[in-house]
């Protein structure tokens, strides 16, 4: 699962820096952005739960 969140991370960024190096896909810029916050987000909240002792 990590390594999917990581990946995914990873494949974002790349879309976010050619969106905002390539002259009018800024808009790809933007939607990586967004897919990257999604991403990371998920990724904090599994982190979060594995915290929690069994059964809860």
């Amino acid at each position: 699962m990590w390594r999917l969140i990581g990946l995914l991370l990873v494949v974002w960024l790349v879309v976010t820096v050619i969106g905002a190096v390539v002259k009018g896909l800024f808009w790809l810029a933007v939607v990586g952005v967004l897919f990257f916050a999604g991403t990371a987000a998920i990724g904090w909240v599994k982190r979060n739960d594995q915290a929690l002792p069994p059964g809860r």
